[in-house]
């Protein structure tokens, strides 16, 4: 079983609402983000994925939580067994020019195709999605407003 370190991204909109992604490697929703490369730090590969994932780029941003133990254990469709540790970041973006008509869809395609969905959704929205179940402590902890930086 391999370990990835991950850095992802709670981006809100002014309404509140947080960016989610549909995912093309298992069709869940969750936070832009993604693993780590060889030599980044873990703010840098959160800006890289964010910009790869959404076309957006991170202005500010502060570490919200570290995610590991036993619930960051996750089977791929393919079978792959992997172990994640995850940095989630709080991250402002610009994002003019960058939304729907509709105020809510990002207008992004990623040359990746990681992406099939970019939608900002009200926690009440996130609640009924099918989400990741590595991510969705992440969603249980913006819930209940948990603050501490290490969660497991």
């Amino acid at each position: 079983m391999r370990i990835i370190v991950t850095g992802g991204a709670v981006i809100q909109d002014q309404a509140g609402r947080i960016l989610m992604q549909r995912r093309s490697d298992y069709g869940d929703w969750g936070l832009p983000g993604g693993a780590m490369e060889p030599g980044e730090t873990i703010e840098e590969t959160m800006r890289r994925e964010v910009m790869e994932e959404t076309g957006l780029v991170v202005l500010k941003h502060e570490l919200m939580g570290v995610y590991s133990g036993p619930r960051m254990q996750y089977t791929y469709p393919d079978g792959n067994e992997v172990v994640f540790v995850m940095f989630i970041f709080k991250a402002e973006a610009s994002l003019q020019g960058s939304l729907s008509d509709n105020g809510r869809a990002l207008l992004f395609q990623d040359i990746q195709q990681e992406s099939l969905q970019l939608e900002f959704k009200s926690m009440d929205e996130i609640e009924q999605l099918p989400i990741s179940s590595v991510q969705r402590p992440v969603f249980e902890d913006l819930m209940q407003k948990k603050i501490s930086i290490l969660r497991s």
